[in-house]
């Protein structure tokens, strides 16, 4: 028998509603001031900070009205480009930013409660596990 390769797997914590926005809506592109060079699978998680720009902006309002959990793994998605600001490549792209697509977004029914952290992060192997039971669920 041949051991099974270990997936690669990041995480990325995101003030709400915009973890809301991927794991339950259409958002698509993560805006960030930095780029990365990883691809692959991500955990999409909540932070406890909900941003206050998020009442101004129109395409945060169906999530700002629902249930936002707080420092909780709400769902994962495939990381598969990430690109300089190119004018307006969806309407998720904020300007002078650099624009993450996520694509194969999966939600969890039950978020996992676990503490974030800044950038991109690595998450534990017990949170990993806590991941997949939930996600059989």
């Amino acid at each position: 028998m041949t051991p099974r390769k270990a997936v690669e797997v990041r995480a990325l914590t995101l003030w709400q509603p915009w973890a809301s926005a991927i794991a339950y809506g259409t958002k698509r592109i993560e805006n960030r001031r930095w780029a990365t060079d990883y691809r692959g699978w991500l955990l999409i998680h909540a932070g406890a900070t909900i941003d206050p720009a998020a009442k101004y902006a129109v395409m945060a309002r169906p999530f700002l009205h629902r249930p936002q959990p707080a420092a909780a793994v709400l769902g994962w998605a495939r990381l598969d480009d990430c690109h300089e600001d190119d004018g307006m490549c969806t309407l998720w792209s904020a300007s002078g930013q650099w624009h993450w697509h996520l694509s194969d977004v999966h939600r969890l029914a039950r978020p996992v409660s676990w503490p974030g952290a800044r950038g991109l992060w690595t998450p534990t192997p017990g949170l990993l596990d806590l991941v997949r039971e939930a996600a059989r669920a």
